[in-house]
């Protein structure tokens, strides 16, 4: 039996959920400095019932993956940008930043050590990395923690969107997310807890997702609870909105990098105007869990917008862009330098 076996998963038909590994990594901040760091098989977090994170919300996290490439190394990619996008975060929140070594070395022991729970090649699973940090000491008044934890723990998992080669459905609500102004270059907990209410409202009226829109005028294109939006042109142009206020997204960047540079696509990071989704010929879902999942319709205030390819599958630029950052990340196609960090 291989050590892939004796997880007994079957890897085809998971879903996107927790399950519990082998090891995860730990680092605590305290007096002013980060300790030495140590993986820990304990799964559970024990603090003060005054903590920060319990009391005002301060905590971040990283979404990423590890994958099994077709040569069967184990690999992780663009961990550094993860790293600077947590201490872009971290900043604002008033927390402790972790070096990017340390962040770096807590995803790459994390992952050597649960080996067993990558995927293998050809799988479509992989092993999805959170790594996340909260303020741990008790805090009454309205004031940030001085005492942090930062760990990072594993989970195998599938697609985040089930059923998302038929296309996944969106609706534009009538209110906003209600994310804080401002923060949109954080990946904070916060924003995402601002937005259960309006995805279980939308799941419940039969939505996979909300597009948002701009809440100052409520006229551009902005983004989903969970994912990057991006769009194709009649002319093969792809275009993904501008705004200060949505996640500056890696797959994205990454995705926009691949269209013009592999593809020889034109590409626009530019404001989007609903009236303009009507006239886009595909429209997809892009990060880290979505990867890249097609869009068959928005509905907005009755209005319904259908997008063909969409609803038939990836249309035929998001085909391309999917294959190549797949063929990327997977070791078929070669990365940019400094794109994939081997781990075993």
């Amino acid at each position: 039996m291989t050590t892939l076996e004796k997880n007994n998963i079957d890897w085809a038909n998971i879903g996107f959920g927790y399950m519990k590994t082998d090891y995860r990594y730990v680092y605590n901040f305290k007096n002013g400095k980060w300790d030495e760091g140590t993986l820990t098989t304990d799964e559970n977090i024990i603090m003060n019932e005054c903590a920060c994170v319990l009391q005002y919300a301060q905590t971040c996290f990283e979404g990423m993956k590890a994958y099994r490439t077709a040569d069967g190394r184990v690999v992780c990619f663009r961990p550094d940008l993860n790293a600077k996008r947590m201490a872009d975060t971290c900043k604002r929140l008033e927390m402790a930043v972790l070096p990017e070594e340390k962040f770096i070395n807590a995803v790459v022991e994390t992952v050597k050590n649960n080996l067993d729970f990558v995927p293998p090649y050809g799988s479509g699973a992989s092993l999805y990395l959170r790594p996340y940090m909260f303020g741990i000491n008790p805090v009454m008044g309205v004031k940030p923690a001085n005492e942090f934890q930062f760990r990072v723990f594993a989970s195998p998992v599938g697609p985040y969107f089930k059923g998302a080669a038929k296309g996944i459905s969106l609706r534009v609500p009538d209110f906003d997310r209600a994310a804080p102004h401002g923060t949109g270059h954080v990946k904070a907990g916060l924003n995402y807890a601002m937005s259960l209410h309006a995805i279980v409202d939308a799941h419940n009226q039969g939505f996979n997702e909300n597009m948002y829109l701009d809440s100052a005028t409520r006229t551009k294109v902005e983004e989903t609870g969970g994912a990057n939006i991006i769009f194709v042109t009649k002319d093969n142009t792809v275009v993904t909105p501008k705004s200060n206020t949505i996640l500056p997204s890696i797959t994205r960047r990454s995705l926009m990098y691949v269209a013009e540079h592999y593809l020889g696509l034109k590409t626009e990071e530019r404001e989007v105007l609903f009236t303009e989704v009507k006239d886009m010929k595909e429209c997809a879902l892009c990060g880290t869990a979505a990867v890249i999942s097609p869009v068959a319709r928005v509905v907005n205030k009755g209005e319904e917008i259908i997008f063909p390819e969409g609803s038939n599958g990836m249309g035929e630029i998001t085909k391309k862009l999917y294959d190549t950052l797949l063929g990327i990340q997977f070791g078929t196609i070669e990365a940019p330098e400094g794109w994939i960090k081997e781990i075993a």
